[in-house]
């Protein structure tokens, strides 16, 4: 590859990971990263321990953004910064990962591909500055392959020990590789990895009341097509199967017209070394126990990425083309990247109304600051918001927190009931709807009036209810 085309290259990925950190703070936190807020900046570290005992996830990314919000303080902005240099570190770890897999000839291609796979693709962008665990996760397994591949269990015990720490699908993939190394009497990798995957066990030994509940992860689904459709989503961006389609059209040209002798596969050692066997195991294993568990959810098969994008750099960049075939590949890839830059940056960059996962916490904040007696199905979410915002300097450090139903409740059968109430919520307009409505009829049957305010919220509902004896001019 000529030097024009790798500095090309560079300032492509430089454009993408530049692009997310300066869109950090665009859009409001949405609700799980306002939980990782409440979960980790707390003020002791044994009150985080506690929290999390209640949680779907292990404990070691928040303990690491307690350490982070304490040294380089707690607010929005520190809290995705993490996500975004560990999206950077596990992007270079698996361009140099794809390096050491390509031949000689072809190494200085192959860190071309892997580069734009690892920097530029919409599943790493996705992640690169949300507040949760999924980028260091990915830094973590690219870390773990890594030591896999040279052969140093202590360092590939003690990553994976991380990764599944880190995450449970990290520990789903630690122990498949066991099993995988163990079937193949590879006994250092294998006892290595269950070596790693002890402290991850222990852990939910200890979570098991909650993790073995009807609440840990009931929101996600029976697998279908849908789970595949999503997933393929996120690796391709917008139009997943149109795209699939484009790239098959693409091979048929290539193979005709391009130069394109045939079309080559992996080699075994390649998918056995890569780490892409065990991802493969460990993803029919968890879509097949989630027909009767269901935990396969589109977001978290990003633990793929450490596997599967070497690999892909290795296959793309071994790709032997005429000069037809070439430019037909630039095409295609101008296109690609091009699919990348504008839809791929979508979820990060909502526009003025700062619609994250369909909530608006931020503007909701905001317009109640400085106000009483508000009231949400989600306190607890808007108080964290609130907390969030003041540390910003967006608005000043609320007097009175949100209150929640119980709290509403107590308040209007109070001797001295107030005047005037503020209900609030955010999330998808129809469950947000739903459960603002018990709070808005047990007001209305206490004498209230309620009208909705900011009405130019798409994802969010504010109410002012005001007392029936309240004079209409105040």
């Amino acid at each position: 590859m000529k030097r024009s085309w790798l500095v090309l290259v560079m300032g492509f990925c430089l454009a993408f990971g530049v692009r997310a950190l300066l869109l950090i703070d665009a859009t409001a936190l949405w609700s799980d990263e306002l939980y990782s807020v409440g979960k980790s900046f707390q003020p002791s570290f044994g009150s985080l321990l506690a929290m999390l005992r209640e949680d779907t996830h292990p404990p070691a990314y928040y303990g690491l953004l307690w350490f982070w919000g304490h040294l380089v303080g707690q607010s929005p902005v520190s809290l995705r910064l993490l996500s975004w240099l560990a999206y950077l570190a596990g992007g270079l770890v698996m361009v140099r990962q794809a390096m050491a897999f390509g031949h000689s000839g072809t190494r200085v291609r192959v860190a071309a591909v892997a580069a734009l796979l690892a920097f530029c693709s919409p599943f790493p962008i996705r992640f690169a500055i949300e507040g949760k665990s999924y980028a260091l996760l990915v830094l973590l397994l690219a870390l773990a392959w890594w030591w896999r591949r040279s052969v140093r269990p202590m360092a590939y015990g003690a990553v994976a020990g991380l990764a599944g720490l880190t995450h449970f699908y990290g520990l789903f993939l630690v122990l498949a590789a066991a099993a995988w190394d163990g079937w193949r009497r590879r006994w250092s990798l294998a006892v290595a990895a269950l070596i790693g995957a002890l402290p991850a066990l222990a852990w939910m030994a200890y979570a098991a009341e909650y993790l073995f509940s009807s609440r840990a992860g009931s929101w996600i689904g029976v697998p279908d097509f849908a789970l595949f459709e999503e997933t393929l989503a996120r690796g391709l961006g917008l139009w997943p199967l149109p795209k699939l389609a484009l790239i098959l059209l693409v091979l048929v040209v290539l193979r005709r017209w391009g130069g394109l002798r045939r079309v080559p596969w992996p080699t075994w050692n390649l998918l056995d070394r890569s780490g892409l066997i065990p991802s493969l195991l460990m993803v029919l294993g968890v879509v097949a126990v989630s027909f009767v568990k269901p935990m396969a959810f589109s977001r978290y098969f990003v633990v793929l990425l450490p596997a599967v994008v070497p690999v892909l750099a290795v296959q793309i960049a071994a790709l032997e083309l005429n000069r037809f075939g070439r430019g037909c590949g630039l095409l295609v890839l101008v296109l690609v990247l091009a699919s990348w830059w504008g839809p791929g940056f979508a979820e990060l960059d909502a526009g003025a109304g700062g619609v994250r996962e369909q909530d608006q916490f931020r503007l909701v904040s905001q317009r109640t600051s400085g106000l009483q007696e508000r009231y949400s199905p989600r306190e607890r979410l808007f108080n964290l918001s609130d907390r969030m915002e003041a540390a910003m300097g967006r608005i000043p450090l609320p007097s009175s927190p949100w209150g929640g139903k119980e709290a509403l409740k107590q308040r209007l059968q109070a001797p001295d009931p107030p005047k005037q109430l503020w209900l609030a919520s955010s999330g998808p307009p129809l469950a947000m709807k739903r459960k603002l409505r018990s709070m808005q009829s047990q007001v209305e049957q206490a004498g209230f009036r309620c009208e909705p305010q900011a009405n130019d919220l798409t994802h969010a509902r504010l109410l002012r209810c005001r007392s029936q004896s309240m004079d209409p001019s105040e």
